[in-house]
């Protein structure tokens, strides 16, 4: 099974003097362009051109490696976001991401991150490679992996390798969240976005991630049984850690009578916005008050035991136990199918469990660590129309690079429905990102309903008057 470490060992490279482009062997962390001569800041800026990207999918379907699925829960437009990307450095490299949105304008700032989070990513990685080669130092090796040796420099070099990996990660978070910030046309005062994040390159898995959205493995052991390894940590705020430095700004940690098991974050002068993680992006309203956008950063080596990875929002996790999804991902009777499958078991669940709460949204996303899928092409037995593959390959015309979306414009906190089940009938609906329907009168209130495992219960009562920064 697959271990967690602190460092890796790695192959080195030497840049070159001679001032032409670095090979693709010295372009580190696996940058290979060998079939293309443009440069890797040439692939940067054509980053901005998302819906042309190959091998980019973010809407229900699946990919040469994945297969991917969401569904809106009954709290609103769904608001959870998900992405694959194949080809994302070297054509042996992948990221994968889950993204859960909160808050009134939380589907935004989801889709924003999604979109906008992969190109940081890549950017500091092209800034840490370019500055080892103007230095003549050794820059990283694709593999990761240790060819023998002298030992302590192989450790030596393991630390480069995790402390360059760790920096792309803790720089794009920040870059990311500084974006939010100060964009022009999206509101991020209370409103924000978990966010778990996953490269795969080879053998190695590095992952940044927030909030409690979260990663597993599936994989086996020494008796060829099927076990679960979570990869990732849900920041909770009751986490010791995390509720002692959001105490220490000032922030309140407690959870709802009516709802003891979801600690929440509280401001020290009012009972709002009640946001059950420790850690996200926007939310600018708690930034000062202890919540922070800082990932964890792991990196996981590989075996040829481990099978396959979901990443998946909370709506999943609040009633599917680890155990249950990788038995649900080993036993679907196609690899296409599982993440749909995954979805409509937790569908299922938060009937059975949950009865008088309104389901969350949920994002699954399924990386078979073979690379393989199934052989079957039959879109529409996998719960997947032509249209919905074809949007996975040419873009989403409802999303506009700025955020701006086409979608009815919400002014509420509805992470929850309003406690009057309103009868859709004879009412437009509105058909959102992943092909579900809204329909345009629905009224949505964090006030009222049932609360239970909301992202957010209120918003403040200054939220519309936001302080200077």
């Amino acid at each position: 099974m697959g271990g967690c470490v602190s460092t890796s060992s790695h192959s080195t490279c030497s840049s070159r003097s001679n001032g032409e482009t670095a090979s693709p062997a010295c372009m580190g962390i696996g940058f290979c362009w060998k079939k293309k001569t443009r440069t890797f800041s040439d692939h940067v800026v054509s980053l901005q051109h998302l819906t042309s990207i190959p091998n980019r999918i973010f809407t229900n379907g699946k990919s040469r490696t994945s297969c991917i699925f969401t569904q809106q829960g009954r709290k609103g437009i769904n608001q959870d976001a998900m992405i694959v990307w194949e080809d994302f450095i070297s054509e042996d490299v992948i990221f994968c991401g889950v993204f859960d949105g909160h808050g009134p304008h939380g589907h935004l700032v989801a889709r924003k991150v999604r979109d906008a989070l992969p190109i940081k990513l890549l950017s500091f990685l092209h800034s840490c490679q370019s500055r080892q080669n103007g230095s003549g130092k050794t820059c990283l090796n694709g593999k990761l992996k240790s060819d023998g040796g002298d030992s302590e420099k192989d450790c030596s070099a393991e630390d480069k390798i995790n402390t360059i990996w760790r920096e792309a990660f803790l720089k794009s978070y920040k870059s990311m969240d500084k974006e939010l910030r100060s964009h022009p046309n999206l509101d991020c005062f209370c409103s924000g976005s978990t966010a778990v994040t996953m490269v795969k390159q080879g053998s190695n898995l590095l992952m940044g991630y927030i909030g409690d959205s979260r990663a597993i493995m599936g994989s086996k052991d020494s008796n060829d049984s099927m076990v679960a390894i979570q990869l990732t940590v849900d920041l909770k705020p009751d986490l010791p850690r995390e509720a002692e430095r959001i105490k220490r700004c000032k922030g309140r940690v407690f959870a709802l009578q009516d709802e003891p098991e979801v600690p929440r974050v509280w401001l020290p002068f009012d009972d709002a916005p009640g946001l059950a993680m420790a850690r996200a992006f926007g939310d600018f309203c708690l930034k000062e008050y202890g919540v922070i956008s800082i990932p964890e950063f792991s990196h996981w080596v590989l075996t040829e035991r481990d099978l396959f990875i979901v990443l998946a929002s909370d709506g999943v996790w609040d009633v599917l136990s680890n155990e249950e999804v990788v038995d649900i991902v080993s036993s679907a009777p196609t690899r296409a199918s599982a993440a749909r499958i995954v979805v409509d078991s937790a569908a299922r669940e938060w009937k059975l469990k949950y009865p008088t709460s309104k389901m969350d949204d949920c994002a699954v996303v399924c990386l078979f660590l073979d690379g393989k899928m199934d052989s079957e092409s039959d879109n529409d037995e996998q719960g997947f129309s032509s249209a919905t593959i074809q949007s996975n390959h040419s873009g989403n015309a409802m999303e506009s690079d700025d955020g701006q979306k086409s979608e009815p414009s919400l002014h509420r906190n509805f992470t929850v429905r309003s406690s009057e089940d309103s009868d859709t009938f004879g009412r437009l609906p509105v058909e959102v990102e992943d092909g579900t329907l809204l329909a345009e009168d629905q009224n949505w209130s964090g006030l009222e309903g049932v609360t239970r495992v909301n992202s957010l219960v209120q918003l403040p009562r200054f939220s519309e008057e936001r302080p200077n920064p």
